[in-house]
């Protein structure tokens, strides 16, 4: 068994030179506090990348989608519909605001929100009168949702689509850039993302004025005054200097970083596709980073589970994970609606059922990704039904 000095993680951050470089330049200049030089040069160099008219940097992904609730008008009792196959944070933000989440299942394709289920949605929730104020579409493991036919559904009903591109910075659908295809969208550079600040997220948008007011709310709402007035609640959420100096590094890599996580899921794919029983992905909707490279098994074809899958690989000191557990079947969410891709089809339950993330890092070594396969082909072919 492998020492814990070797542990093959999930999902690493992937450090070079220039990110101390940066973070000393900021303690030269003394630019330790939120605003400062790298703090702009962060937010600009997404504006680039993505073609985004606006951004404002803060402190993590959750607080992105929390204040574009906020500046969607969100209030309580509002109705917002999300994916249900996605994480926790996603949701949170929607009990924050006191409103009401509807959790949409997925389509069998690219496991993001279905257009069938999101449609029915509609309809359900037209004929009580209560249609939702944002529609919440995450884009899982480093692929857009097919937002061509979700934001058609929700322009019918005049209702703005809020993109939690947490895991998808430097995807595309349809030549876009994911996270500006909505009115809102939501990156992360939490620590296991495909760039990270250690903690870390940003709101983009083409909407200035929005923009203009998250940025207020999220430097605790202080008043243009000679002193310390406040008009509105507002919150602890800006982004520090320190940690976009790690960020203006990470941006200047990004194309890289996506390359190494698409040779990953190369190798994987290469190595594992003809096996009976197992299907990777698709890659559909537009180009994946491959954040992480995630699978399925047909449990018809092994006597192992997922379950007993993450467990063997433990054994070895590698860490790979289930898919998401769907909201509607977590406790915290237990009574919400949730709306299926088909009558008596639950997408979600089945990825849930059936999938396996594995090692997926940028930095993840040849030598230690043939340990994975070997590792992983030795318990398909032990428990083959």
């Amino acid at each position: 068994m492998k020492n814990d000095n070797s542990r093959i993680h999930l999902s690493i951050p992937h450090m070079g030179v220039q990110e101390q470089q940066l973070i000393n330049e900021a303690f030269e200049l003394n630019w330790i506090a939120p605003v400062g030089p790298h703090l702009q040069k962060f937010e600009q160099a997404v504006i680039k990348y993505t073609g985004a008219g606006g951004a404002v940097a803060l402190t993590s992904g959750t607080a992105g989608i929390h204040l574009a609730l906020r500046a969607s008008g969100i209030k309580e009792g509002d109705i917002v519909f999300c994916s249900s196959f996605t994480f926790v944070a996603s949701v949170n933000p929607i009990l924050y605001m006191a409103a009401v989440p509807v959790l949409i299942d997925s389509e069998p394709e690219g496991w993001n929100m279905s257009p069938e289920a999101l449609r029915t949605a509609f309809r359900k929730y037209e004929k009580k009168g209560m249609l939702p104020k944002a529609v919440l579409v995450v884009n899982l493991y480093g692929q857009s949702a097919d937002l061509k036919k979700l934001k058609a559904i929700c322009d019918h009903y005049e209702v703005p689509i809020i993109e939690d591109a947490a895991e998808s910075l430097g995807a595309t659908h349809e030549g876009m850039s994911s996270g500006t295809i909505g009115k809102y969208g939501v990156f992360s550079f939490n620590g296991n993302k495909i760039i990270t600040t250690s903690n870390g997220g940003m709101v983009v948008s083409d909407d200035a004025s929005s923009l203009e007011k998250i940025r207020y709310w999220s430097t605790q709402a202080k008043d243009p005054a000679d002193y310390y007035q406040h008009s509105e609640v507002g919150y602890n959420y800006r982004l520090s200097n320190v940690l976009a100096a790690i960020g203006c590094a990470q941006m200047s890599v990004l194309d890289q970083r996506i390359e190494a996580r698409r040779n990953v899921f190369r190798r994987y794919y290469e190595a594992l596709h003809e096996i009976k029983g197992i299907s990777f992905t698709k890659e559909i909707h537009g180009c994946s980073t491959r954040w992480l490279t995630t699978l399925k098994m047909n449990l018809s074809c092994f006597r192992d589970t997922p379950e007993t899958i993450v467990k063997r690989f433990e054994q070895y000191n590698i860490e790979t994970r289930r898919l998401w557990k769907p909201m509607h079947a977590q406790p915290l969410y237990t009574g919400c609606d949730y709306v299926k891709h088909a009558d008596n089809q639950s997408i979600c339950d089945e990825l849930f059922e059936t999938g396996i993330c594995l090692p997926s890092s940028s930095n993840l070594s040849v030598e230690d990704q043939n340990k994975i396969i070997k590792h992983l082909k030795n318990f398909l072919a032990e428990s083959k039904v």
